[in-house]
């Protein structure tokens, strides 16, 4: 048998001739296209995560096709990978929305996120920055604190969604900094960015990406990041950590998972050519030009970040008693 999966695998570096089943399950055939689900509609920074990668990975394991799956938040997406066939062929991008804040979120889910997948690599991360229109009567985050609590319950945030890292970012900075901000959810970053830059929302929670683009102009000023270290997009700007609010920590991620019962030959092969392409120059350079940066982390890594984000999240949705609408 030994000799039998050197045999398969010298084949494989051969380019992909068809393999021999593996017990009952199909070896890993490159050629045939790989579906990726993404929770959202076409055109975001998944799309453009994926086809970086599926660029790289092209001539190891064939086409990677993005099928996008929007609606209920990502959540059908999920469910269609967790009931999909386990043969390395239907793969889910999942966001740290889907996978480590829905368990708290929604009172029934249909698919848990450690059970019922096979973690492939978390591939890129990013985190949060606290952007404020250029009239607020603060330019760092000690005064915006300041002006913030004078304000009381008349001060507003907005975030891209109830429910996502935005909305919580901004309680958790309430319960930490004792304020009183009133949370106003928008559709989605678009009409969140025209409001913090044109004035009509004071203070708006966006991605780092995100707020390097309203920066130019001077209409909004970028106050702090969400990560438990600085940005690297945005070094010159400090931490809430930093200013001493230790448990504001907010970072986003997007990893690939594969359906739970794939064979490990496959997972393997997939890992592998995974985590090759994140830390390509090429994958590189259009994260950090998307307001990403890579991460490459494996399963072990992975499933560490899910559990500490479940809990992160799931301890300010009771403290501020979220509960989405199922």
């Amino acid at each position: 048998m030994h000799h039998a999966f050197d045999r398969r695998r010298a084949l494989a570096a051969l380019g992909g001739l068809a393999l021999a089943p593996l017990a009952r399950a199909q070896a890993f055939t490159p050629g045939q296209p790989i579906k990726v689900l993404i929770g959202v509609p076409a055109g975001g920074t998944q799309d453009v995560l994926t086809r970086a990668i599926a660029h790289e990975v092209r001539d190891s394991l064939g086409p990677l096709i993005i099928d996008n799956r929007s609606g209920a938040a990502g959540r059908i997406a999920a469910e269609a990978v967790k009931n999909a066939a386990p043969d390395g062929r239907t793969l889910l991008l999942g966001t740290a929305s889907m996978m480590a804040m829905f368990p708290s979120a929604y009172r029934s889910l249909s698919y848990d996120p450690i059970k019922d997948f096979i973690p492939i690599v978390n591939a890129a991360r990013f985190e949060l920055a606290l952007v404020v229109s250029k009239d607020v009567p603060a330019s760092t985050l000690a005064e915006f604190i300041t002006w913030a609590r004078a304000q009381g319950d008349k001060l507003s945030f907005g975030s891209y969604g109830a429910g996502t890292p935005s909305h919580f970012l901004g309680e958790m900075l309430n319960r930490s900094a004792g304020l009183k901000m009133v949370h106003v959810p928008y559709r989605g970053s678009t009409p969140a960015r025209q409001d913090v830059m044109g004035g009509q929302i004071p203070v708006y929670f966006d991605t780092v990406g995100g707020a390097l683009q309203m920066q130019p102009g001077g209409r909004v000023k970028v106050l702090a990041t969400s990560g438990e270290k600085r940005s690297p997009l945005m070094p010159d700007l400090p931490t809430f950590t930093e200013a001493g609010l230790k448990d504001v920590v907010a970072t986003a991620w997007f990893a690939y998972y594969a359906p739970l019962k794939t064979p490990q030959p496959i997972v393997d092969k997939l890992r592998a050519e995974f985590t090759r392409a994140v830390n390509s120059r090429e994958v590189r350079q259009q994260l950090l030009q998307n307001g990403m940066y890579p991460v490459g982390d494996g399963p072990e890594a992975l499933l560490k970040t899910m559990r500490e984000d479940t809990a992160r999240w799931g301890g300010i949705m009771k403290a501020v008693n979220f509960q989405a609408n199922d």
